[in-house]
């Protein structure tokens, strides 16, 4: 009866997935999936391929078949799956349907389910790689936008910044003071010359200049005074 049930269940894959299978033997065969993935921009790469293998068990349908996964001789490696690390993971996802279906053709099931898994694998791993480039971008453009628009103010940053701006015109204003006041200072010394000293004069003869002056000083007063006895 399992047997029947087998060569059947062959002949209808046959019809389905003709250029897809491969026999190994009678009761084994290979099941090549193609998996339809969204490309990232400017990735032309094929879609990558998983092998389905299949070997039937005297008992299957009503005991589970062996399975295996591998990739395609010579394929290459995909950015989002690696068929021989991922093994195991879409091993474990095709064990529900194994277990929904016992008793029954499965292998095309199977196939679907195969190819479902490792489609969203790839879609899981697209999203997260996409994700961090959003944020690296994101990233980069608000430091970008901080270069232009600055830091944001808040109350206590204000505040700091004025009491810096207090004091910085009080300093500026200390200094405009001290400069002007050193301005008329010169002014004034310009203006009125510097003070000599007695030995200064002395020594330039302007003491004895002052001397003859009031020396002629009392001649006028003595003709005065003769004026008024005569008179």
């Amino acid at each position: 009866m399992g047997r029947d049930e087998q060569k059947e269940e062959r002949e209808v894959l046959d019809s389905i997935l003709p250029d897809e299978i491969t026999d190994i033997s009678e009761a084994e065969y290979r099941v090549s999936v193609a998996l339809d993935v969204t490309h990232d921009d400017g990735d032309e790469s094929e879609p990558p391929t998983v092998i389905l293998q299949v070997q039937y068990p005297e008992g299957y349908p009503d005991e589970a078949p062996r399975l295996d996964i591998h990739a395609p001789p010579n394929a290459a490696k995909h950015e989002y799956l690696d068929v021989q690390e991922d093994k195991a993971r879409l091993l474990d996802a095709l064990q529900p349907t194994i277990e929904e279906n016992l008793g029954m053709a499965m292998v095309f099931t199977l196939v679907s389910t195969l190819k479902d898994s490792a489609e969203l694998l790839i879609a899981e791993r697209q999203a997260a790689a996409q994700a961090i480039r959003d944020f690296e971008s994101a990233k980069a453009e608000e430091e970008e936008n901080r270069k232009f628009h600055g830091t944001a103010v808040t109350r206590e940053s204000f505040l700091e910044w004025r009491e810096r701006f207090r004091k910085e015109m009080e300093e500026e204003e200390r200094r405009r003071a001290e400069q002007q006041e050193a301005d008329e200072k010169k002014k004034r010394g310009i203006k009125e010359g510097p003070k000599m000293t007695g030995r200064e004069l002395w020594g330039n003869g302007l003491a004895g200049k002052v001397d003859e002056d009031d020396e002629g000083g009392d001649d006028v007063l003595d003709g005065v005074e003769k004026l008024k006895v005569e008179a």
